[in-house]
């Protein structure tokens, strides 16, 4: 096992390319995307309904070391910031196979 931090970032999906964006220039390895995820926050319920992804929001998840997290926490916090959304970092542990 290896001990890694995991980041949860859920925005709206208009977000998404600038997020995608961000952690290809941050040379972030890889990442899991879930999209039309469904939830309540500050804007009201998002059902992950409708004909387009304005009212859609999107899940990435991350597992990067600290040093990742780091370089992606100010360029990051700028773009939640314009854009509404949420990031969680936690402690977890990667299963190597």
């Amino acid at each position: 096992m290896k001990a890694v931090k995991r980041m949860e970032i859920i925005l709206p999906s208009p977000a998404l390319p600038d997020l995608l964006d961000l952690l290809e220039r941050q040379q972030v390895p890889g990442y899991t995307l879930i999209r039309k995820v469904e939830g309540k926050g500050e804007r009201g319920v998002q059902d992950g309904q409708g004909l387009t992804d304005t009212f859609r929001n999107s899940y990435v998840l991350v597992a990067c070391d600290e040093a990742e997290i780091a370089r992606l926490q100010e360029p990051l916090r700028k773009l939640l910031h314009r854009n509404s959304g949420v990031c969680l970092v936690s402690d977890a542990m990667w299963l190597e196979h």
